[in-house]
Order: C-alpha cells, then sequence, then structure tokens
C-alpha cells in the first residue's frame, strides 16, 4: 500500500526554547519511506536526533514566535498479518530481552492496579483469545468522546469514566495486557482512513513471538498505519515535546491512499 501523508503544525512561542519533535515516519520493518521532507517557515536553527535501533526520526529546533513545521512523505507500506487469532503468549523466560519493559506498569498505564479485574474477567482465556475479549470489552464499556480526558488522563481515569479518545483507549489496552502478563506498548502513527485525519495512537501486543498492532478504537483499519514512534506510553511518543511555553494557532493532517 503506497500513503501520502502531510502534517502542519503553527504555534506561537512565548520565548526562545527548544522543541522535540516526533512527526517523521519511521524506518521500520514493513514500512519503506521512499520520500519525505521536513521544513520549517520561518526558517529555524534545526539539528536531528535519529534513533537507528528503532529508526525512529527526530528533529530539535529552537524556536521563538510563531513559527509552522510541514511535514511531508510519501510511504511504501508491506503489512504483516496482524491477526490474534490462536496466537500463543510466551512463557516470561522466553521473551527477549528489549520486550520486558513493556510488561511494566508506567504512568499513563498502571497496570498493577488492574491484576485483580483482569484475572477476574480473563483469567480463563490465553494468547490471541485473551486480546481479543479485552479489545471487545473495551469497544463495549468505553466510549469514543472527546473533551472527557486530558494530557493527565490514565487508563485508571478512562476505566472508571467509560470514555476518551484513542489515546485514552491506547493507554487503557495497554494496561490491560500488561496485568494479563502480555508485553503491551504504545504506538503513534498516520492513519489511513481515519475521520477527521490525525496522528493516531494505537498500541501493539507481543504474541507469537513478535508485535501484532491493535487498535482499540476501530477507528481505523492497521494495515494503513505509517508508523511514527513506539514507546511505554504518550510520555514515550508524543509528537511535540516543547521546553517553554507555547500556544496552538493550527494544525492539520493528511493521509492519502495513493497506490497498492
Amino acid at each position: 500500500m503506497l500513503l501520502e501523508v502531510e502534517a502542519s503544525l503553527t504555534y506561537d512561542f512565548a520565548g526562545p526554547c527548544e522543541v522535540l519533535l516526533l512527526v517523521e515516519a519511521a524506518h521500520s520493518p514493513g514500512q519503506a519511506v521512499l520520500s519525505d521532507a521536513l521544513t520549517f517557515w520561518p526558517p529555524v536553527e534545526a539539528t536531528r536526533i535519529d534513533d537507528p535501533v528503532t529508526g525512529e526520526r527526530r528533529t530539535v529546533f529552537t524556536a521563538a514566535g510563531r513559527v509552522n513545521a510541514l511535514y511531508r512523505a510519501t510511504v511504501k507500506l508491506t503489512p504483516a498479518n496482524q491477526d490474534l487469532a490462536g496466537e500463543p503468549e510466551m512463557a516470561l523466560r522466553d521473551l527477549p530481552s528489549e520486550v520486558l519493559a513493556y510488561l511494566r506498569a508506567s504512568r499513563y498505564s498502571p497496570s498493577d492496579r488492574l491484576l485483580r479485574f483482569v484475572e477476574r474477567e480473563f483469567g480463563t482465556l490465553k494468547g490471541g483469545r485473551k486480546v481479543a475479549a479485552i479489545l471487545a470489552w473495551i469497544a463495549e464499556h468505553v466510549d469514543y468522546e472527546a473533551g472527557v480526558s486530558h494530557a493527565g488522563t490514565t487508563a485508571i481515569d478512562t476505566f472508571i469514566d467509560r470514555a476518551g479518545v484513542c489515546r485514552d483507549f491506547s493507554h487503557l489496552v495497554i494496561a490491560l495486557c500488561r496485568a494479563a502478563n502480555l508485553p503491551a506498548r504504545a504506538v503513534s502513527a498516520y492513519a489511513w482512513r481515519l475521520e477527521p485525519p490525525d496522528l493516531h495512537a494505537v498500541a501493539e501486543v507481543y504474541l507469537g513471538g513478535r508485535w501484532r498492532l491493535i487498535d482499540a478504537t476501530g477507528r481505523a483499519p492497521v494495515d494503513g498505519l505509517v508508523r511514527v514512534a513506539t514507546g511505554r506510553d504518550a510520555a514515550d511518543i508524543a509528537f511535540m515535546t516543547i521546553m517553554g511555553g507555547a500556544t496552538l494557532v493550527e494544525q492539520h493532517f493528511k493521509i492519502d491512499k495513493v497506490g497498492d
């Protein structure tokens, strides 16, 4: 699948400050960045801090006043099979060392507080069947609704409020999977067919010896996700981290399929 993505972000910065921008498509398995460009207006001092291990691409720039960041890319996706059916969970001793961190509670996904619920609700299930049941429970009990959460909302808040946006759904499914002893992590991605277009927060769960994408919102097909960043939760994958003060002026996203 061939996709074109675009992100335009315009902010007013209160004073000179550094900004970490994480909006560029990652170099990762199943995803080839054929062409891309990140530009700023007015021009700014920018430094690349790419991650050679994860393929994530990061830019740090110095901002003052009004700045627009414009990113455009053409990306070829060759998605892996994301089917959960019949996929086994792995014993702790068999997990790769880099996966172990995604079993632990994190700031926005405090899975240790959901252990009793998960055991009662899903304790008789294993592997892919357990993940499918968790996704079905979220679909039945949590509403997609803007304005009920904020930057500090955790999976526990969403579990109680039973409403949120993609970030909240991602944190909740991650917390429930980790509480079930299934490694899970957060992913930010451009999502084809998402309405309205946006950077989308989804998750991955480790089953059958590899990571599998899951979207607890059900609002976009997982085979049309252009990966940007991966981490424990939103703290690791935020598209913009500002070392100072700023006000959003305008932002828009565009994701189009342009070929198979």
